[in-house]
């Protein structure tokens, strides 16, 4: 009877594709966590000394030319960033170099020390994928093998940098595409995320707490409102995205030497601190969460500030990730919108923390999925909804230009098969400079 149920020659292959990836995503998961650990308390330490000595951000400039001329000079690929790593899960053709993981976590933790406005997603995302890269190679593992060995090095690194090892297990089957997951990757991806969480604490690396989120019953209104906080999340994205690529092509047709770009960079960050006479919105951003979402309050346009100084950061050149201050952008955001809607600023907080990412990112279920694990699983409808329609409103735009569009978001759309976001762009506004040349 048994044997009629169990189809042997499936269960053997059930059993060993299990066990391969537990000993490959495992393996993953080790590097993964490992880099992660070694990064935070790398990202800890410079925080701290910037901290403590306010004035090394006069020194951002100088900071910038040199992160600029190790990249141009050692870079080569590398220096194509996160939107290497994701062109290679569809293309599968070019080598992530090893050299990736080492120059980012030096690049991203100068950016840190003195005083650029970035994250730490994409630091780990790309280590993650380059480490990898390298023990497929060593293992002389090719084909979808290798696609999914650096769909794991993603869910690994996402997972342990920031403790949440479920959004990373989703993050990485769902970040290479718009409206696609890739299911192929469930068994890597999860022993990766899991595995790079466990060994990042067995380092004994923490991470940043934050209060649970209330579990309120579904209201109409509520609802209601969370979905226009959500358009307003979207939108926010967008204007996040395209000013960062903006910033990036205006370096690119006018600064032809890219070590200069940083420099010039880190010239407008200091001017703008100096003119606001804060540092609130260097680093990371973290007590600006912990306001917003703790209700100690912010100021209302605290959300655009931190926009434009990591914008000015990133786009110029610096290493880092764009998550973290997408975080700060939503929480500081959804608590101003908390007072105009008439909604507790601090719940909506929590909501805008997630949703701003998702818009940016395209990953509305790992976003989620990754405030459920913040903040305790409460309220998850109210979670999803705001994830979702941010990801709706922020059109076929990201932070990630290799994402693929694998369902559009609308009907109608003028999405070609398998577009990318960059050619999507690009074909928009070769079609938008025909139109104004006719007339």
């Amino acid at each position: 009877m048994l044997v009629r149920l169990i189809n042997p020659a499936d269960f053997l292959l059930f059993l060993r594709t299990l066990v391969k990836w537990l000993l490959l995503g495992g393996g993953i998961g080790i590097l993964a966590g490992t880099a992660s650990a070694i990064f935070l308390v790398s990202l800890d330490w410079a925080t701290q000394s910037r901290l403590a000595s306010p004035n090394l951000l006069f020194l951002l400039p100088v900071a910038g030319f040199a992160v600029g001329w190790i990249y141009h000079h050692f870079g080569g690929a590398a220096g194509q960033g996160s939107a290497l790593v994701i062109e290679e899960i569809h293309s599968n053709q070019a080598r992530i170099p090893l050299r990736m993981a080492p120059l980012v976590l030096l690049g991203t933790v100068i950016t840190h020390l003195f005083g650029g406005s970035a994250g730490r997603e994409g630091t780990a995302v790309q280590m993650g994928a380059s480490l990898a890269d390298t023990l497929r190679r060593v293992l002389g593992l090719a084909g979808d093998n290798r696609r999914l060995m650096i769909m794991a090095g993603i869910s690994g690194g996402f997972a342990s940098v920031f403790g949440t090892p479920v959004a990373g297990f989703v993050f990485g089957m769902e970040v290479q595409s718009l409206g696609r997951i890739r299911y192929d990757g469930l068994v890597p991806c999860l022993v990766a995320a899991y595995v790079g969480d466990l060994v990042t604490r067995a380092w004994g690396v923490g991470h940043s707490h934050y209060p649970p989120l209330p579990n309120l019953a579904l209201d109409p209104l509520l609802l209601l409102k969370v979905a226009l906080a959500g358009v307003l999340f979207g939108i926010t994205s967008i204007v996040f995205v395209e000013l960062t690529h903006g910033i990036k092509s205006v370096y690119s047709r006018h600064v032809h030497y890219p070590p200069l770009r940083p420099v010039i960079g880190g010239l407008l960050v200091v001017a703008l601190t100096l003119l606001l006479n804060t540092q609130d919105y260097l680093g990371l951003g973290i007590p600006l969460i912990q306001q917003s979402i703790g209700g100690a309050g912010v100021m209302p346009f605290a959300f655009l500030l931190k926009l434009v100084f990591t914008a000015l950061t990133l786009g110029s050149g610096f290493l880092g990730g764009e998550v973290t201050p997408l975080f700060v952008i939503g929480a500081t955001l959804g608590y101003t919108l908390g007072g105009v809607l008439g909604v507790d600023p601090a719940f909506l907080a929590s909501i805008g923390f997630v949703a701003v990412f998702a818009g940016a990112s395209n990953t509305p279920l790992a976003c989620a999925l990754m405030a459920m694990e913040l903040f305790g699983g409460g309220s998850p409808h109210y979670l999803i909804l705001g994830c979702v329609v941010a990801y709706l409103a922020s059109g076929h735009r990201g932070i990630y230009v290799t994402q693929r569009v694998g369902s559009p978001k609308a009907a109608g759309s003028d999405i070609r098969a398998d577009e990318s976001l960059k050619a999507l762009a690009e074909r928009r506004s070769k079609g938008t400079t025909e139109e104004r040349t006719a007339e």
